[in-house]
C-alpha cells in the first residue's frame, strides 16, 4: 500500500511539470509579440521594449521558461497588466468564490444520481430503469448554459422566487451567499446528474451478474441488502473515478455559468482576462486549474484503493 500511495505521488511531480510547459507555450507561441498584444495600438516603443524586458521576452525561450518557472516555485505568478494587482492573490480569491459552487453542485449530483443509477440496475429492463435513462439521458445532452438561462428566465424572471442579478460572499452573508447560489448549484447538478447515474448504473448491472451476488440471494438476503452490501460497495469504485474526473472539469468549465448568472468566479475571470489581453492572469488561471485537477485526481487514485483493495496489489 505505501509503494502504491509513494508511486501515485511521484507520478504527479512529472504531470505537474508537463502542465507547466504546456501553459507556458500556449502563451508563448500566440501568433504575434505578447507584450505588444498588451498595449494600446499607439503605445511608444520605448514602452513596448520595456514591458518585453519586464516579462523576460528579449531572453531564450528556455532562459525564458526557467525564469518563470523559478518565479512559479516562490509562489510568484506575476502582475495583472489590467488592474495592476498580484496575479496569485487575485486567482486564489476568485477560487474560493467558484470552490463552494461546485463542490456543492457535485456532491448533490452525487447524493441524487448513485440512488438513480442502483435502482435503474436493480429494475433493469422496466419500466423505472427506462425512465431513469431516459431522463439522464436528456440531461446529458442538454447544453449547460441554455439550461442555466432556463432555470434563471423561470424561477428569477418569471416567478421572482431568486435574485437574478448580483453575489454574496459566503464569508459575508451565508443565508443570502447560498439563496444567490441555488440556480448556478442547480444547474451544474442537473449537467453532472446524468454521467454519474449512467455510469452506476453500467457498474452496478457488471456487479449484479456476479456468481457472489447469486450466493448472496442463495443465502436468503433480501434485494434491498443485497443491492446495499454487495452491489453498491463494489460498483462504486468506477463511479468515484468519473466523480473525480467530473469535479476537475467542473472547475475548468464553469466560466458559462458563472457568466449566465454574474457571478465573479474563476473561470469569468478566466474569460475576462482573454478578452483583455491579461496574459499573466490567464496563465495563472490555467495552472491553477490544472493543478487542481491533478490533486483531485491524485486524490481519487489513493482513496481508489479502500473502495476496490485489487488496485494496490
Amino acid at each position: 500500500m505505501l509503494r502504491f500511495v509513494l508511486g501515485r505521488i511521484a507520478s504527479a511531480i512529472p504531470t505537474l511539470l508537463i502542465v507547466s510547459v504546456v501553459v507556458f507555450a500556449i502563451i508563448r507561441f500566440i501568433p504575434g509579440d505578447p507584450a505588444a498584444l498588451m498595449l494600446d495600438e499607439d503605445a511608444l516603443p520605448s514602452d513596448l521594449e520595456a514591458l518585453r524586458q519586464k516579462m523576460g521576452l528579449d531572453q531564450p525561450i528556455y532562459v525564458q521558461y526557467a525564469l518563470w518557472l523559478g518565479k512559479l516555485l516562490v509562489g510568484d505568478f506575476g502582475v495583472s497588466t489590467t488592474i495592476n494587482e498580484p496575479v496569485l492573490p487575485l486567482i486564489v480569491g476568485r477560487f474560493l468564490v467558484s470552490a463552494p459552487i461546485v463542490v456543492m453542485a457535485l456532491l448533490l449530483a452525487t447524493i441524487v444520481a448513485v440512488p438513480l443509477g442502483l435502482l435503474a440496475a436493480w429494475r433493469q429492463n422496466k419500466a423505472t430503469d427506462l425512465i431513469v435513462v431516459s431522463v439522464t439521458s436528456l440531461l446529458m445532452s442538454v447544453p449547460g448554459f441554455w439550461l442555466g438561462l432556463m432555470i434563471l428566465m423561470v424561477f428569477g424572471m418569471m416567478l421572482g422566487w431568486l435574485p437574478v442579478v448580483g453575489f454574496v460572499s459566503l464569508n459575508t452573508n451565508i443565508p443570502a451567499a447560498l439563496v444567490y447560489m441555488i440556480m448556478p448549484v442547480v444547474t451544474l447538478m442537473l449537467t453532472e446528474i446524468g454521467s454519474v447515474a449512467r455510469m452506476m448504473r453500467a457498474s452496478a448491472i457488471s456487479v449484479a451478474r456476479l456468481e457472489y451476488i447469486t450466493h448472496a440471494r442463495a443465502k436468503g438476503l433480501s434485494e434491498p441488502q443485497v443491492v446495499r452490501r454487495h452491489v453498491f460497495y463494489n460498483s462504486f469504485a468506477p463511479t468515484w473515478t468519473l466523480i473525480g474526473l467530473n469535479l476537475g472539469g467542473l472547475l475548468g468549465g464553469i466560466a458559462i455559468t458563472e457568466t449566465v448568472f454574474t457571478i465573479p468566479g474563476l473561470g469569468r475571470l478566466l474569460v475576462d482576462s482573454i478578452y483583455g489581453r491579461d496574459y499573466p492572469v490567464v496563465q495563472g488561471c490555467l495552472l491553477l486549474i490544472t493543478f487542481i485537477y491533478v490533486m483531485v485526481n491524485l486524490i481519487v487514485d489513493l482513496v481508489y484503493p479502500l473502495l476496490d483493495p485489487r488496485a494496490a496489489a
